[in-house]
């Protein structure tokens, strides 16, 4: 024998040095806890097999806390362990037959192993044998040859029936019909099988009978029985009457799995005593062995030699291999005898691991928490010992980790936040190691979607827009375009618009202006009007599809742009439709008189709102003329008292592009006796009872804040002074201005579209010096109000006071602005001449022109000084 071994090729002499290290694994691996169950074959899924904590002794919350875990083999797949309960269950079919084939006894193993501390558990589980396969003969008949010569006693072997169940299943007995000659023997072999032999019981005589004719019933012990027969044919000859004689009617060996062929398992040895042909012997394998072991191993029919001619592997079959060895001599009739050999084989690392992806939750939420369960993984190896032990790992730069649940079987779970927006899948490369020597691995990508959640906000491109719009623009005009982003995908990124209405307007926001939910872009529904609304605040929302939706807000401001769609209106002289003003002039004025004032509004704003007075020419001379900004009508050239009236049409035109305009005729008589006749006709009729209340209640008002303007007017004059000399305080030459009389009413500046005043004119009456000078003072917080003090510099006669109220009160009825009148004023202290205005009462209409003036005159003999304290307030 080791003269054989030392023959046999490198692979095979380097297994023969593992013998060792296997027989102490071997060792290590029988000396473990071990717990057997026995189940039948055929169960369902999910059939008890049993419980491990019960078995084990112990509690099942101690099971699971010390990490109990299945070590994967080939067999792990029939069953399934409950960690939590420690309960076994059938996960799949069981075939005996097909597992373990001829096998006495069938084992499936789990191996289980705990942690803290650390024990192993082998468990093995018997699969009990079900009657599902009647015994079955090789042929429906077989025929023997006995010579007569045959010793009583002899045995002969007859073709045994297969049976593919075992133990009580299995085949248990034969059954030989009833004859003289024969008996039936039944032996068992050490698999324990069972094959028949026919027992020479009396000696045979070919002269009396030469052919005998036997049934023989083969007979299982299942529950009903189940039999098969066949048909002996004994034909008597004269025969050789010994048989070959085996050294040891059994022998064992041992062989590496994926040893080569040819090589050697064992030599046989078998004598006869007989001589000549009869004791020549020739050995072959018995007619018990099946087709699958013929093509393994191959016998020497001379020397007995059995050597390998197949492939040898220990996963296809971990158990002996079980060769029954026939010697048969060469006499008439031949004459044999049997043997069997058991052949073990040992396992080596041929096999890689093997990665079995169970289950995989693809794609996952990027809101996933760390922690959740991904995909379950098995890993398994068809090697035993190390040599099956496999370990699982990834790479460590990716946010999710490998949980070990049990031996061979991980969870990949999430180890970090995810974020679809930065990555929206990952290649996981799974790498699977075995312990053996040299260690097997083999690698598997997963590829993992990352599905989107509606975790982002949609968002404006900027937190405010701007758009301006020309008004009576018409309705369906486009008037600006939102936009909003949303890094999601799929519907948590479709997005909507929508206007708010946040009460801001009179009317609903909505009913202005009409937003397409799709692209933002906002229309008008109505044609708007600058004199009813500057300024429109659109909050706009966006909201995204997704469940539940996110939503922002943005706000546009949209100005109104101001279109020369007013006409001036003249609201002084009041003169009705298809008539003239008439007005009466001394005879001896002279030039530089004024005559009166026109005073007109316009609603519009801006250069819209600016007006200018010029006469329509006429093809006579006119010996009046009309300032240009104040609409002061005033003499050109002495009138002679016999002159006749003269008509003058004047026209007032704003700036706008195209100009709008308005006209008044009036009708302008040299009498002697003017003065009395003008006095007259500012002699109005006086207010009603009411009026006169509401009067008077605005004097008392208007003498308060003109202490508190005479107070604020000598801080301001304070402060002016200051500025001279240094730059903290405001310029005196913003602070004050001096003005001839051809630029009273000329202010730099443009009119403020919030509505207050921004100057008033007063013109000084015909003096004699024609030098009127004016001081006009206003306050640096000149936006939100003016306060206008106008002081003459000359002496005035009784018809130069009342030309001069007439000044003022043309002033006092000039617009502030295009949409704006002057609530209230206060005249006193014109000259002892002129007398005192005790009473100004105002009315607008809707469009904000004046329509009406009355004023009441009373005579009071105070010092020749005139002040107007004038403010503006909206409507």
């Amino acid at each position: 024998m080791p003269k054989t071994m030392n023959e046999r090729t490198g692979k095979s002499a380097w297994s023969l040095e593992l013998l060792p290290f296997f027989s102490l694994c071997l060792f290590l691996h029988n000396s473990s806890a071990q717990i057997r169950y026995s189940i039948p074959e055929e169960l369902t899924r999910g059939a008890f097999v049993g419980n491990i904590a019960k078995d084990l002794g112990t509690d099942v919350a101690k099971l699971a806390a010390a990490n109990l875990q299945v070590l994967s083999d080939s067999d792990s797949q029939y069953f399934s362990v409950n960690v939590n309960t420690g309960i076994i269950v059938v996960n799949d079919r069981i075939d005996r037959e097909r597992l373990c084939g001829q096998n006495s006894r069938c084992f499936l193993h789990l191996k289980l192993a705990i942690e803290n501390p650390v024990e192993f558990y082998r468990i093995e589980v018997e699969i009990l044998d079900m009657n599902d396969n009647p015994p079955e003969f090789p042929s429906s008949e077989i025929a023997l040859q006995i010579y007569e010569l045959a010793s009583l006693g002899a045995r002969f072997p007859i073709h045994q029936a297969q049976d593919p169940d075992v133990g009580s299943n299995a085949l248990q007995t034969y059954h030989l019909s009833a004859n003289e000659n024969f008996s039936l023997n039944v032996k068992a072999r050490t698999d324990g099988s069972k094959f028949p032999e026919l027992v020479l019981e009396k000696a045979l005589d070919r002269e009396h009978r030469a052919v005998h004719h036997l049934v023989l019933t083969a007979e299982d012990g299942g529950s009903p029985p189940r039999s098969s027969k066949t048909r002996i044919a004994v034909q008597v000859l004269d025969a050789n009457d010994n048989h070959p004689v085996f050294d040891k009617p059994s022998y064992q060996a041992r062989l590496v799995e994926n040893c080569p062929s040819g090589t050697l398992v064992i030599k046989l040895n078998a004598t006869d005593v007989d001589e000549g042909p009869n004791g020549n012997v020739r050995y072959s394998l018995g007619s018990h062995n099946s087709e699958a072991l013929r093509r393994i191993f191959t016998i020497d029919n001379q020397t007995g030699e059995i050597r390998v001619q197949g492939n040898l592997d220990f996963e296809e079959n971990s158990s002996a291999y079980e060769i029954t060895v026939r010697a048969r001599d060469k006499g008439s009739p031949a004459m044999e005898g049997h043997c069997s050999l058991r052949v073990e084989l040992v396992d080596v690392n041929d096999n890689s691991p093997d990665i079995v992806l169970t289950s995989l939750s693809s794609p996952v939420q990027e809101d996933a928490p760390p922690g959740t369960v991904i995909a379950l993984i098995g890993a398994k190896d068809s090697d035993s010992g190390e040599n099956g032990q496999v370990h699982l790992q990834i790479s460590n730069d990716l946010p999710f980790k490998l949980v070990s649940s049990f031996k061979g079987h991980y969870s990949l779970v999430t180890a970090g936040p995810l974020d679809r927006e930065k990555a929206a899948g990952y290649n996981i490369t799974v790498t699977a190691t075995d312990a053996g020597s040299p260690r097997r691995s083999t690698e598997q990508t997963i590829f993992l979607q990352i599905s989107d959640v509606n975790d982002n906000v949609p968002s404006f491109s900027s937190p405010s827009y701007t758009a301006h719009i020309q008004e009576n623009t018409l309705p369906g005009a486009s008037v600006f375009s939102v936009s909003a982003s949303d890094p999601d995908v799929g519907t948590n990124s479709k997005l909507s618009y929508s206007i708010l209405d946040t009460g801001m307007q009179d009317l609903p926001i909505s009913t202005y202006f009409h937003i397409n939910p799709e692209n933002g872009t906002i229309y008008a529904l109505r044609a708007l009007d600058y004199e009813q609304d500057k300024v429109f605040q659109v909050p706009v929302e966006v909201q995204d599809a997704g469940s539940p939706a996110l939503s922002s807000t943005a706000m546009l401001h949209l100005f109104v742009l101001d279109q020369n769609d007013n006409a001036p209106t003249i609201v002084y002289p009041p003169v009705p439709r298809g008539s003239a003003f008439q007005q009466t002039v001394p005879s001896s004025a002279e030039p530089g008189y004024l005559v009166t004032k026109i005073v007109a509004v316009d609603a519009d704003s801006g250069h819209n709102a600016w007006l200018s007075y010029q006469l329509q020419e006429t093809s006579e001379p006119c010996p009046f003329q009309v300032e240009l900004r104040s609409g002061e009508i005033r003499i050109t050239e002495a009138l002679r008292e016999s002159e006749a009236p003269h008509r003058l049409v004047v026209q007032v035109r704003d700036n706008g592009i195209p100009s709008l305009s308005a006209s008044v005729a009036l009708v302008i008589s040299p009498e002697e006796n003017a003065v009395q006749d003008f006095a007259k006709a500012l002699d109005l009729p006086k207010l009603p009872s009411r009026a006169s209340s509401v009067t008077l209640y605005l004097i008392i008002s208007l003498v308060a804040i003109s202490l508190v303007s005479c107070v604020m007017l000598a801080v301001l004059g304070t402060r002016c002074l200051k500025s001279v000399s240094t730059a903290a305080g405001w310029p005196l030459s913003h602070c004050c201005r001096r003005t001839g009389r051809k630029s009273t009413s000329n202010f730099p500046g443009q009119l403020n579209p919030d509505g207050f005043i921004k100057y008033l004119d007063v013109g000084g009456a015909g003096l004699v010096s024609q030098a009127q000078q004016y001081k006009s003072c206003f306050s640096p917080m000149s936006d939100q109000g003016d306060f206008l003090f106008v002081r003459p510099f000359s002496h005035s006669t009784t018809e130069e006071s009342m030309a001069a109220f007439d000044q003022v009160a043309s002033a006092l009825v000039s617009p502030c602005d295009g949409s704006m009148a002057p609530s209230a004023a206060t005249l006193g202290e014109l000259s002892p001449r002129a007398g005192t205005v005790t009473t100004l009462a105002l009315q607008s209409a809707a469009a904000g022109v004046l329509s009406r003036q009355r004023f009441g005159v009373s005579s009071v003999a105070k010092p020749p000084v005139l002040e107007v304290l004038g403010t503006c307030s909206s409507h």
